[in-house]
């Protein structure tokens, strides 16, 4: 389990799972793209750079302005990179948003069930059931190349950090 905190609304907030360091091999997990359609993250982008975009609610500004950008990118990034947002929100909301949005180059996947991936990547809020907003960059062999963890809710990733790295592995 990490030490990892985060603020939201001026309170320090317990981070669980385990930090993923650059080197890392990524840990496999399985999330939802429908109600009780299960997505294995790896499994599924085998053999592709990964942008992993962590957003603690879809329907936030901050996280809306996060997964925009993230929309943006993929479409400058190529075919040997897929553009992930995570979230705890329902697929259903994550489709709605997306269609009301006119997002349609990043993959939306939720971890409602059982918050594996949080657990996974050191991104679970327990006391708010949300995500820390995170980015990682996970190369074609499953090894993390870039970890970043946004250590207060309201703020915005580096976008610029994590697509330099995923442009440096295509």
């Amino acid at each position: 389990m990490s030490e990892n905190t985060m603020e939201f609304r001026n309170r320090k907030l317990a981070v669980e799972g385990t930090m993923r360091q650059v080197g890392d091999v990524a840990p496999e997990v399985t999330l939802q793209t429908g109600f009780m359609s299960p997505w294995p993250l790896l499994a599924n982008t085998a053999g592709k750079v990964r942008l992993i975009s962590v957003v603690p609610s879809i329907d936030t500004g901050v996280c809306d302005a996060q997964t925009r950008r993230m929309n943006e990118a993929a479409s400058n990034l190529g075919d040997g990179v897929i553009v992930l947002t995570v979230s705890v929100d329902l697929p259903q909301a994550q489709k709605r948003w997306c269609g009301a949005a006119g997002v349609e180059r990043v993959q939306m996947l939720s971890h409602y069930l059982d918050l594996e991936f949080g657990k996974a990547y050191g991104t679970h809020v327990k006391e708010l059931r949300i995500e820390q907003r995170a980015v990682f960059v996970v190369d074609a062999d499953n090894i993390v190349r870039h970890a970043e963890y946004v250590p207060v809710i309201g703020q915005h990733p580096d976008y610029e950090a994590a697509l330099a790295v995923v442009r440096a592995l295509v």
